[in-house]
């Protein structure tokens, strides 16, 4: 697991017009070639920091988007729980 440090983005949603934004990278378990996840986290949720190889539990959320004829997948993490 590796995460980026949260970041300032524009949001339409908060009231100050600004929203914290952090990036991590999930692998499932089971060994060296599992599969592995990038994903966003947002608001208060950006703001946790986890340590690289944390054993933790997530929720994501996939979405897609069309843009100029192409299709964009987002991985939207919305909770992380570190487990003991």
């Amino acid at each position: 697991m590796a995460q980026t440090e949260p970041v300032m983005v524009p949001s339409k949603k908060q009231e100050s017009g600004k929203l914290a934004k952090s990036m991590i990278r999930l692998k499932e378990l089971g060994g060296e070639y599992e599969d592995e996840f990038v994903g966003a986290m947002f608001g208060n949720l950006a703001q946790c920091r986890f340590e690289a190889g944390s054993l933790v539990v997530a929720t994501m959320r996939f979405q897609t988007h069309e843009s100029n004829g192409s299709y964009f997948q987002d991985v939207v993490v919305t909770d992380v729980r570190k487990i003991n």
